[in-house]
């Protein structure tokens, strides 16, 4: 009894001390979790990435993104130069076939590609401007500029510079956000002085700098002492405004380097404002359907003025009144339902 008594003991002590090993015996560790992949965004535009107009508009709006979302959570891809639409259309069907969370087709003229090419990828976002139609399919965005709002500030602005009487303005082509533009800066001409003439030169051209360096010079032969113009092609006619000492107003991108002795003040494109919430929209699974304005209410727009430029107190304040009349509503320009 007495050696039974021991062997139940021992068989106990034995069980006791089983379970405990098993107890502190170590859970596997956990599987590290996947990291979320990046937003892919894939942009095509018609001219260089650093033209001082519309494409670098769209890089920079890259580049800020990227900044705020950080590389790991964004990334992005960019052909520049994409001036012949059939080549663009090959980058945009080409991004869209490496499966890009969204593809913006940067240009107006890109527009008939898109409606051919975005049913084709039902499950790839697309994106594209300066325009405000969809085409009625789900997975495209589109995006335009109240540029007209700019405009008037800088016609406001040349106005009261103006000692000529006269002013020109260098278009490309008649269409878009750089008619808005033009007609905003005719619009605030016209309302600070409507005795000035304003000269309007569609070249029909968005990157023909030589066309634009001509048009420059007829202004200034008719007398122009201050101009403005639009699009990539500018480039050629704030060469000749610095030559002859012509003051500059721009648009779409900060241009004061081109010349910082003339160029007064700009208007900016700022398409994070569009692009931050089509990336929202996307990830909750809203691939399009929507449609984008940027103006200076929702500062998309912005109006900056040249600090090595000595402007005027007055005349500033005169731009900053248009600015602010324009955002509480108490300007209207009456040019694009604005």
């Amino acid at each position: 009894m007495k050696r039974f008594g021991k062997l139940v003991i021992f068989l106990v002590m034995v069980a006791m001390l089983s379970t405990a090993c098993a107890t502190a015996t170590p859970a596997a560790p956990a599987a590290p979790e996947e990291a979320a992949a990046p937003f892919r965004v894939a942009v095509v535009t018609p001219s260089a990435i650093n033209d001082l107009a519309f494409s670098q508009s769209i890089y920079d709006a890259m580049v800020k993104i990227q900044g705020e979302m950080g590389e790991a959570n964004f990334q992005f891809v960019l052909s520049d130069g994409m001036f012949v639409v059939d080549d663009a259309a090959a980058a945009i069907r080409d991004y869209a076939s490496q499966g890009y969370n969204l593809v913006i087709a940067h240009g107006s003229q890109y527009g008939a590609a898109l409606q051919e090419i975005a049913p084709d990828f039902p499950n790839v976002s697309f994106a594209w401007g300066t325009a405000g139609d969809t085409f009625g399919i789900p997975n495209v965005f589109a995006y335009e500029a109240f540029s007209q709002e700019g405009g008037y500030v800088n016609g406001v602005l040349a106005a009261a510079l103006n000692e000529s009487g006269t002013i020109g303005v260098v278009g490309p082509v008649e269409v878009g956000d750089a008619k808005l533009y033009v007609d905003g800066f005719v619009a605030g001409v016209k309302a600070t002085n409507p005795d000035i003439t304003v000269n309007v030169n569609y070249i029909g051209s968005f990157g023909d700098v030589a066309l634009a360096s001509e048009a420059a010079q007829t202004h200034i032969g008719a007398g122009a002492d201050v101009m403005t113009g639009s699009a990539q092609m500018v480039v050629g006619a704030v060469g000749v405004a610095k030559e002859k000492g012509v003051l500059w107003l721009g648009t779409q991108a900060d241009q004061t380097s081109l010349a910082p002795e003339i160029v007064v003040a700009c208007q900016i494109y700022d398409w994070a404002v569009v692009v931050r919430d089509i990336i929202s929209l996307v990830q909750d699974g809203t691939l399009g359907g929507k449609a984008y304005a940027v103006s200076l209410e929702n500062e998309g727009l912005k109006m900056i003025y040249n600090a090595g430029f000595s402007l005027p107190a007055d005349v500033k304040a005169l731009g900053d009144a248009a600015t602010q009349g324009i955002i509480d509503g108490t300007v209207t320009i009456g040019v694009g339902g604005r």
